[in-house]
């Protein structure tokens, strides 16, 4: 997915929609941010462009990383399921963003929107403004309607390896000033059979648990 989207940005033949893919708590809403942060990201003089490594210190970078930016949207398709949800977007795609180069659209879990309110999207998704970019994410691409699939480029985010995970949550722990044993690391990344949010949770709970500190009899 790196190596496309950066081929895409350096050509200048970015998708206008793409579809991302996967089991829950493996990244495909928090990618679509990064995504949106790439293609909006002006660098630190305010002169660059779209880029694969975004600054993380411009205006917008900041902006969207703590999910305050006007012109970066984000739905829940799983509590707006119909049409008159996604009318208010396709009405709005007609006017240009307010301040980043991308108007952008990022609806999760997609695959909850109705027969009417795929309808309705379908005709923005083939033919959309030149500053609009859509993300689709969804966990079951199955339900997910043909019509809409030719119209994205899709990418299956896979499952998080154990070892990383268990990294990730090392840190996580660090950063909380909670003592975990590397074995109960390594127990906890098994049990999220590659999910981070799943894993998130078990540590919160084995954490609850120690009282403070984790060992892998408690886990």
């Amino acid at each position: 997915m790196v190596k496309t989207l950066a081929n895409a940005i350096e050509r200048g033949r970015i998708a206008h929609a793409f579809l991302l893919t996967g089991v829950r708590g493996v990244g495909k809403t928090s990618t679509a941010r990064l995504i949106a942060k790439a293609l909006n990201c002006i660098g630190p003089d305010g002169k660059g462009g779209p880029t694969i490594t975004p600054c993380n210190v411009c205006a917008p970078c900041r902006a969207i990383a703590e999910g305050r930016h006007i012109d970066v949207i984000e739905m829940d398709a799983a509590s707006h399921t119909g049409i008159d949800d996604i009318r208010e977007i396709t009405d709005a795609v007609r006017y240009a963003s307010v301040s980043a180069r991308y108007k952008i659209y990022i609806i999760d879990e997609v695959h909850m929107l109705s027969k009417q309110a795929f309808n309705g999207l379908l005709k923005t998704l083939e033919e959309p403004p030149e500053h609009v970019k859509f993300f689709l994410a969804t966990t079951e691409v199955d339900k997910v309607p043909v019509t809409v699939l030719s119209r994205c480029q899709s990418f299956d985010l896979r499952r998080i390896p154990a070892e990383k995970l268990a990294a990730h949550f090392a840190d996580v722990a660090e950063a909380e000033g909670v003592e975990v044993e590397p074995a109960a690391l390594t127990m906890i990344a098994s049990a999220a059979e590659g999910s981070a949010r799943d894993g998130l949770s078990i540590l919160d709970q084995a954490i609850a648990h120690g009282a403070g500190s984790v060992t892998a009899d408690q886990v």
